[in-house]
């Protein structure tokens, strides 16, 4: 009876014990807020991607901060760059190259996000704004502002939103939401006759609704700043409430993206005469076999030939559209500022990871392009900050390349998140790495982890469909894939039908989807200016950096 006593006492003493580390483990898990900008490249003042580009805000971030200055997305636009970072699936691996949806992506729909792998973990899960490419809701405790307003208001004509009637044509209607930019006080006016049966009035508006504008002082407000408010008043209750159960907050803020509206006042920021221009190179495409693959139909270069037929100085509408695109960077650099005073008020910096990134880049007339989607600097860098108590090294700036794949490794060690990616049979693996051996300075010990990732960044600008495949559509534009629901059985040549960019340190390799070359020398050439790939002297340093790249695309770097 003793012995059984003792056996007893021996197993609530071991299971008190693992409630007690249980608990320890808990309290010592880092709350993490996940900010990340939509189309945003690197024109923010500490990466100096535009000498006029003001944001204190982020730059505050920064100097307290690891500054990534070579990071790279995996996929230069919003979908299919969400889905690979959420999931940490290379698009190459999954073999999305286009605009499936994640919850129907033949392979991606098998992989936990590591949203939920956060949950799983026993965090409190709260988010607002633009995150994955569609929200889903099932993923978080509590959702703050609806997902239905994040792109907007709009011109509204009464019946429709449209392009902004102060907007030139034809560039105005390359796209109803890319072909718009303008101050708000630029209210939208149409010539509506009385007879028209109207949804609701002319001015700005959604397709639902309409948005209250009289005066700068008298407005509704945007979407950005509904999602910084809320997640301010969020941050300020989970700082009250004392729990010990770790958070995660996910906040998306839309601006830069496209339409460009921003209050009057950010616009008066930049004045238009004052806009300075990017270094462009005349006849830049020259040395380049971008048109060869991707002809004028493809959206960046028709949008630059749009904006220039607009205006009779090709310089006026350039002007025009990265000072919209500067003033809503100011903007939503003040709704970064109104989240992060309210937490480093509060007792939870000191036990929060800060990170601030973008989904992909954006270009302004660089080699006659004006769009995201490319394969060159412009699109593929994107900004990336970590700010981790204890571990990150506050203004170190790191060169080593890097890129959106490597989040989800690097949430995993730094939360000591248990369990698999996977959540069914189909799944993929992780492909990245995690950035935790980066984060500080100091000379790592022949005990302490080293990078272990690869020398360079991989970067898949996905095309359409070459040649007709059962059930898919064939065409090279990159909407191709929109509608398309399930998409699998693709041929494994496919992978290489795709144009692949790697950004090492020094170099960027550009392999296009017929085999065509590009090569870069950064140190010397950081415009992308002259294209080495044909020169004699560089086919060792080409055939080196097409082997990192393959490796890496036929998942051998991790063997």
């Amino acid at each position: 009876m003793k012995l059984i006593t003792g056996f007893a006492s021996l197993i609530f003493l071991l299971v008190n014990l693992s409630v007690v580390h249980a608990s320890d483990a808990t309290k010592e898990q880092p709350n993490v807020l996940f900010i990340i900008v939509d189309d945003l490249n690197d024109y923010l003042g500490v990466f100096g991607g535009h000498p006029q580009s003001k944001t204190p805000n982020i730059d505050a971030l920064a100097a307290q901060s690891v500054q990534f200055t070579n990071a790279q997305t995996n996929a230069p636009v919003c979908q299919s760059s969400r889905n690979s970072l959420f999931t940490g699936v290379y698009p190459h691996v999954s073999k999305d190259f286009g605009w499936t949806p994640l919850t129907k992506q033949h392979v991606l729909k098998h992989n936990k996000t590591f949203l939920q792998l956060f949950r799983e973990n026993g965090y409190q899960m709260v988010g607002t704004g633009k995150l994955l490419h569609k929200n889903q809701k099932k993923l978080w405790h509590e959702w703050g502002v609806p997902e239905r307003i994040n792109y907007g208001p709009h011109a509204f004509n009464g019946k429709k939103i449209v392009g902004h009637p102060s907007v030139p044509e034809p560039f105005r209607s390359i796209n109803i939401v890319d072909g718009s930019f303008a101050p708000l006080t630029d209210v939208p006016k149409f010539d509506i006759k009385e007879t028209d049966k109207l949804k609701h009035a002319p001015g700005w508006g959604y397709p639902f609704a309409p948005f209250n504008y009289v005066d700068e002082n008298n407005r509704d407000r945007l979407p950005d700043e509904q999602h910084a408010i809320w997640a301010s008043n969020k941050l300020k209750a989970l700082a009250l409430s004392n729990s010990k159960q770790p958070f995660f907050m996910g906040i998306g803020f839309v601006r830069p993206h496209t339409p460009l509206y921003a209050p009057k006042r950010f616009f008066d920021m930049f004045p238009l005469e004052t806009i300075q221009l990017p270094t462009i190179k005349n006849n830049d495409l020259n040395d380049s076999f971008f048109k060869d693959n991707y002809p004028m139909t493809q959206m960046g270069l028709s949008y630059f030939k749009a904006l220039q037929d607009s205006y009779e100085d090709n310089d006026e509408g350039l002007k025009k559209v990265i000072q919209a695109y500067l003033a809503c960077i100011a903007f939503m650099d003040e709704q970064v500022g109104v989240v992060l005073d309210t937490l480093n008020s509060s007792n939870l910096k000191d036990n929060t990871i800060v990170v601030f990134t973008s989904d992909h880049g954006w270009q302004f007339g660089e080699k006659d392009y004006l769009y995201k989607n490319s394969p060159w600097e412009e699109s593929a860098k994107i900004p990336m900050l970590w700010k981790v108590p204890g571990k990150s090294e506050a203004s170190l700036k790191v060169t080593q390349p890097i890129s959106l794949i490597d989040l989800y490794p690097t949430f995993i060690e730094l939360a000591n998140l248990q369990g698999s990616n996977s959540k069914s049979k189909g799944s993929a693996p992780l492909g990245g790495y995690s950035i935790v051996p980066l984060l500080t300075s100091k000379v790592a010990s022949k005990t302490s982890k080293q990078w272990q990732g690869p020398k360079g960044a991989l970067t898949v600008m996905g095309v359409g469909i070459d040649k007709p495949i059962e059930g898919l559509a064939v065409g090279t534009n990159p909407h191709a894939l929109w509608h398309v629901k399930v998409i699998k059985d693709l041929p494994a040549e496919y992978i290489w039908q795709q144009t692949y960019s790697y950004r090492t340190q020094e170099w960027r390799y550009i392999r296009y989807k017929d085999g065509q070359e590009e090569l870069y020398d950064h140190k010397i050439d950081p415009y992308e200016w002259h294209n080495l790939a044909l020169n004699e002297t560089y086919q060792n340093v080409k055939a080196d950096l097409f082997k990192q790249m393959s490796e890496i695309i036929n998942n051998k770097n991790k063997l």
